[in-house]
């Protein structure tokens, strides 16, 4: 099974609950999708501050026992996927360290794209890092400045950072919330009862039966202590850049991202693309799960029955044992198998979120026809994907992006599909036109907000 597009982390903090450990873990639990390979809690007394770590799911980590240690009124979480080569304990977030000003510990969503040229600098001048994060980077700029309180510190270090972050600080007595300028990964505030809450995803709070606040907004950042709310606007104002994947793939659709609904922008993708798109066909398909809103939309628009003709196997890890005897398609088939009474003798229409190196898409079409469809028509609810992404999404290289080098003709061909269709540019932007914002597209069009410096590799969180 090709790798698709992976988001490198997900976040959650909560201020002055008497549960805030478990709390932690129910909030971690809704915004597991944005990363499944490790995850921490850290919990702040207001004294003493204690963490527990741990590389799989949270359900894997943390259990009563565990969550029992944990005891205090602040806390913040995180989840991460990490890319191949660090998934270690070692860069575990929250990255939880002792400075001179005293204990502090990070969790932080997106990538910084200077962070190779900041490490090299502090390493010259005697800084010793643990793990290979961009967090680290933040943590030890944190650490050397000569400010004198905690909210300039904190501003002194990322005024040296570039790129995307939206970053949950804890220390003993209060809770930090910031986010880069463009703004480009999601963070929400909330509240529980008289609880401040932060989260990558608003479906977060909807668990912990929490109340949306806002959006915490581009280049704020928000201090959390007994005296309430303080928001600080520290960094130049630039135009907001959101990431249009939030949209296409990454947020849960039950989520409101970036003043929108995720679910309900999905659909109009869907509807966008079944107007420009036209087929004759006799049904519908989703490729489970980041199709199946799209698809919807597009039966809706067209005329055309929507079934489920792909079933997906929600309990496939990372790893697994392939047979001695060759299974042709076996990556696929362990997570996907097709519905021969739905796709039989039919002409299928078959949606998903976008395409990668085109691989896993030729396979799906083959196994469709295996089952017995007559015809098999690929609609894509995003734009053709040509460049990587630098700001907090684990992309493959340019290299390998199938649509890099190849038209959609071409594309076509490889996957053996009877028709393929991409959403338009134009449809995306108008999918999303009820929205405030103006997004980050640079995956498609490689215009990006903040030119890189560090050379290409993948985002490290």
């Amino acid at each position: 099974m090709e790798k698709h597009w992976h988001d490198a982390c997900g976040v959650f903090g909560i201020y002055n609950h008497g549960e805030a450990a478990n709390l932690t873990y129910l909030g971690l639990h809704s915004v597991q999708h944005r990363g499944q390979e490790s995850a921490g809690i850290v919990v702040s007394d207001g004294r003493r501050m204690r963490s527990h770590l741990g590389m799989g799911l949270v359900h894997d980590i943390f259990d009563h026992e565990t969550l029992a240690k944990l005891p205090g009124v602040h806390a913040i979480g995180h989840v991460r996927y990490s890319t191949s080569g660090s998934s270690e304990l070692k860069n575990a977030q929250p990255f939880f360290v002792d400075t001179v000003h005293g204990p502090i510990a990070f969790a932080h969503n997106g990538n910084l794209v200077n962070a190779a040229e900041l490490r090299r600098r502090l390493e010259e001048q005697g800084s010793i890092f643990q793990g290979t994060t961009d967090t680290e980077v933040i943590a030890h700029l944190y650490a050397r400045s000569k400010e004198d309180k905690l909210i300039e510190r904190l501003i002194d270090a990322l005024r040296r950072v570039r790129g995307a972050y939206s970053l949950v600080m804890l220390v003993e007595k209060r809770l930090v919330a910031v986010r880069d300028p463009h703004g480009f990964r999601p963070l929400v505030l909330g509240k529980v009862k008289d609880s401040y809450v932060v989260a990558s995803e608003t479906c977060a709070l909807d668990l912990i039966e929490g109340e949306f606040l806002r959006e915490i907004e581009p280049g704020e950042m928000l201090m959390i202590s007994s005296k309430g709310l303080e928001s600080l606007r520290p960094f130049p104002p630039v135009e907001p850049r959101h990431c249009i994947f939030e949209h296409i793939y990454f947020a849960r659709p039950d989520s409101v991202v970036f003043g929108q609904s995720v679910y309900n922008v999905r659909e109009a993708f869907g509807r966008e693309l079944a107007r420009e798109h036209p087929v004759e066909a006799d049904v519908v398909v989703p490729v489970p799960d980041s199709g199946i809103v799209a698809a919807l939309g597009f039966s809706e628009e067209s005329g055309i029955p929507f079934a489920m003709g792909l079933i997906r196997n929600h309990y496939v890890g990372r790893t697994f044992i392939e047979p001695e005897q060759s299974i042709r398609h076996f990556g696929v088939r362990l997570k996907l198998n097709g519905v021969r009474g739905v796709l039989q003798g039919r002409r299928v229409v078959v949606v998903d979120d976008s395409i990668v190196r085109g691989t896993t898409s030729q396979k799906i079409v083959k196994m469709i026809r295996e089952a017995g469809a007559r015809e098999v028509h690929m609609r894509i609810s995003s734009p053709p994907t040509c460049f990587p992404c630098y700001f907090g999404i684990d992309t493959p290289t340019r290299t390998e992006l199938i649509a890099s080098s190849h038209s959609v003709e071409e594309i076509n061909r490889y996957l053996t599909s009877d028709s393929l269709g991409y959403l338009s540019r134009e449809g995306l932007r108008k999918a999303t036109a009820n929205g405030p914002y103006v997004y980050c597209d640079a995956c498609f069009t490689g215009d990006y907000p903040v030119p890189r410096e560090d050379p290409p590799g993948p985002p490290s969180c």
